[in-house]
């Protein structure tokens, strides 16, 4: 594994999680990056959504939305006509699952993306370092998991750069890839996100995983994602999922027996 380098929409992840700890106010990025082109940029907020496809054909997530992400240097989907797929997680913060999630990735030498909080990274840097340790991508996620186009440029740049300052200042690693909280993101935000050195990463499967009070519903997440699977897929899993942990296993033996491969977002081919 290489180191270091039907519709769905992300309700339900409605959580802001506030910052108490080590998050610093220092950015490491470089400061002749501006964000004043936003400005005078469309600020509708777009909630990622999607139309599953047909017989494993990709999702159709409407032309306009869809156009609007790419031209913000966004990606959702990979290639159509190669069997790759793209594990990804989003970690606002810790529910006991990751551990078991590392152990089954690093067993089957399986690439993932984690996209962290401010609150995740404050609270399980233990996790944080094995991610690292273990050749996984280590993403933004924002510092305290705002809705973006509804944060000035200020907070927006803030929300960004203040983690990608400590997750610097501690590993010495500078992440590339960002996922909006919640799935909302706007014309505005993309070209802020893109001109701080981001690439915006939404996702093009996923299911109702998110909430920690409806879990034990194995050969539903099964059916979910298998059902769905497509070329070029962007798998979007939540850590906080018991489910999760427990179908993983399965889950990546049944992708690989269906002829597909697993592939690190730093290979993402379009």
């Amino acid at each position: 594994m290489k180191r270091r380098n039907l519709v769905i929409s992300c309700l339900g992840v409605f959580c802001v999680f506030l910052m108490f700890g080590i998050i610093s106010s220092n950015s490491r990025m470089d400061e002749t990056i501006t964000t004043s082109g936003a400005a005078n940029l469309s600020n509708r907020k777009v909630h990622w959504g999607m139309r599953r496809g047909v017989d494993h054909a990709q999702p159709d997530f409407g032309s306009e939305n869809r156009n609007l992400l790419e031209a913000g240097g966004g990606i959702a989907v990979g290639n159509a006509e190669k069997a790759y797929v793209y594990l990804t997680f989003d970690n606002g913060h810790e529910e006991g699952y990751t551990t078991k999630i590392l152990d089954v990735l690093k067993e089957h030498e399986v690439p993932a993306a984690f996209f962290i909080t401010g609150h995740y990274l404050n609270s399980a840097q233990d996790l944080v370092r094995r991610m690292f340790d273990e050749g996984h991508i280590v993403a933004n996620h924002t510092v305290n998991h705002p809705s973006m186009p509804d944060a000035n440029d200020e907070r927006l740049r803030n929300e960004i750069t203040n983690l990608h300052s400590s997750v610097y200042e501690i590993f010495q690693y500078e992440m590339r890839f960002l996922r909006p909280p919640r799935g909302e993101f706007s014309e505005r935000t993309l070209a802020m996100t893109r001109n701080l050195g981001y690439t915006t990463v939404m996702w093009s499967l996923a299911y109702d995983d998110w909430d920690r009070n409806n879990q034990g519903r194995h050969e539903h997440g099964k059916k979910k994602i298998l059902d769905n699977l497509h070329n070029g897929a962007i798998i979007l899993l939540h850590a906080t999922s018991r489910d999760n942990s427990e179908i993983l296993d399965y889950l990546i033996r049944e992708i690989r027996e269906r002829g597909f491969e697993f592939r690190s977002l730093d290979e993402f081919e379009a």
